[in-house]
C-alpha cells in the first residue's frame, strides 16, 4: 500500500507541477477567457468547430468571438486539472484505506479540500473575467496543492535521519524564508494579473527611480467591484510600476534570507545539508536570472512561463528545508 501510495503521489506531484506551468502559459498567452463559460467551452465539452456551432457560440457570447487556439489552451488546462483532481482523490482513498495508518490521512484529506476550493476559484476566474485577486488566489491555491503533495512525499519516502547540531537560528530563518516566499509569490501573481510585468523597462531602477511613484493604495486595491473586464488590466502606468517595484524589493528581501540560510547549511560541510544549501542557492539563482532576463528581453512568453516554474521549484526547496528542520523525519534536527 505504501509503495503504491508513493508512486501515485510522485506522479500526481509531477502532473501538478505541469498543471501550474500550463496554467501560467494559458494566462500569459491571454487565453484565460478563451472559453467564456465554465466548465465547458461555449456550452461544449470541447471547442466548437463546425460552422453552425461557431455561429451559435458567437451569438451566445457576442463579446467573445471563438478563437480556437486560445480556447483549446484553456480546455487542455481544464482537462489536466480534472485528471489531477481525480489522482488526489485516489491518494486520499488509499490513505484512508491503509489499516496501518502509516499514510498521511489528514494531509491527503486537506489536499482534497484545497482542490475543491481551487475548482471554485477556477470557475470564478472565468465568470469574474480574470479579476486579479481571483486569479492570484487561484495561483496560490495551485501552489498550495503542490506544496501539500510535496510535503506528503517528503514524509513518506522513508530516508534516513541525520543530526544537525547548533541550529538555533535555522528554525526562525526557515519560517521567515517560507513566509517571505509566499508573499513574493503573491506579489508575482499580482504583478502578472495586473499586467505590470513590463511596467519597469529598466533594472535595477524603475524609470530611473527606486521609489514607487504611483498610489500604493490604488496599486494594491484588492477588490474593485463586479462586472469589470480585467483582461489587459485596468491600472494606469504609475500604479503598475509601483506593483512591479514592490515585487523587486520583495525579491531582494527573500534573496538575503535564503542566502543566509544556504550559507549556514554549506558551512556545516555535511552532505545532506550541503545538498540542501546548494539546492536553495541554485533555485534562487535561476529565479533571479529569469526575472532579470524578463526585463532585458521584454517579457518573452517562454521566459515568463519559466518564471512561474522557477517559483514552484524554489517553493519546493524552501519546503524541503522546513520539513528537515521542523519534522526531522527526512533530516533529523537536534537543537
Amino acid at each position: 500500500m505504501r509503495q503504491t501510495f508513493n508512486r501515485l503521489n510522485l506522479m500526481t506531484l509531477a502532473l501538478t507541477f505541469v498543471l501550474i506551468v500550463l496554467g501560467a502559459y494559458v494566462r500569459l498567452s491571454n487565453a484565460g477567457l478563451g472559453c467564456p463559460d465554465w466548465p465547458g467551452c461555449y456550452g461544449h465539452i470541447g471547442v466548437p468547430d463546425a460552422t453552425h456551432e461557431v455561429a451559435a457560440a458567437e451569438a451566445a457570447y457576442p463579446e467573445r468571438p471563438v478563437e480556437a487556439p486560445k480556447a483549446w489552451k484553456e480546455m487542455v488546462h481544464r482537462y489536466l486539472a480534472g485528471i489531477v483532481g481525480l489522482l488526489i482523490g485516489g491518494l486520499a482513498l488509499l490513505a484512508w484505506r491503509d489499516r496501518s495508518r502509516a499514510l498521511p490521512r489528514m494531509l491527503s484529506l486537506a489536499t482534497v479540500a484545497v482542490v475543491m476550493v481551487q475548482i471554485v476559484f477556477g470557475a470564478l476566474t472565468v465568470t469574474l473575467k480574470v479579476k486579479p485577486i481571483i486569479v492570484t488566489t487561484h495561483l496560490m491555491l495551485g501552489l498550495t496543492t503542490l506544496s501539500l503533495l510535496w510535503w506528503m512525499w517528503l514524509g513518506t519516502r522513508g530516508t534516513s535521519a541525520t543530526t544537525l547540531p547548533k541550529a538555533g537560528l535555522l528554525k526562525p530563518l526557515s519560517i521567515a524564508a517560507l513566509a517571505l516566499l509566499c508573499g513574493q509569490i503573491f506579489l508575482g501573481g499580482w504583478t502578472s494579473t495586473n499586467y505590470a510585468a513590463l511596467a519597469c523597462p529598466d533594472f535595477p531602477a524603475c524609470h530611473d527611480s527606486y521609489l514607487p511613484k504611483g498610489d500604493l493604495g490604488e496599486a494594491f486595491k484588492l477588490w474593485r467591484g463586479l462586472g469589470i473586464d480585467y483582461e489587459f488590466g485596468v491600472l494606469d502606468t504609475a500604479a503598475r510600476a509601483s506593483i512591479h517595484l514592490v515585487h523587486r524589493y520583495g525579491a531582494l528581501a527573500l534573496s538575503l534570507v535564503l542566502i543566509a540560510v544556504a550559507g549556514y547549511l554549506l558551512s556545516l560541510r555535511r552532505s545532506p545539508f550541503t545538498q540542501l544549501g546548494v539546492a536553495l542557492l541554485a533555485a534562487l539563482a535561476l529565479q533571479v536570472a529569469i526575472g532579470v532576463g524578463l526585463i532585458h528581453l521584454q517579457l518573452p512568453l517562454w521566459l515568463a512561463d519559466a518564471h512561474n516554474a522557477g517559483a514552484a521549484l524554489l517553493l519546493l526547496a524552501v519546503l524541503a528545508l522546513n520539513h528537515a528542520v521542523w519534522r526531522g523525519d527526512v533530516r533529523r534536527v537536534a537543537l
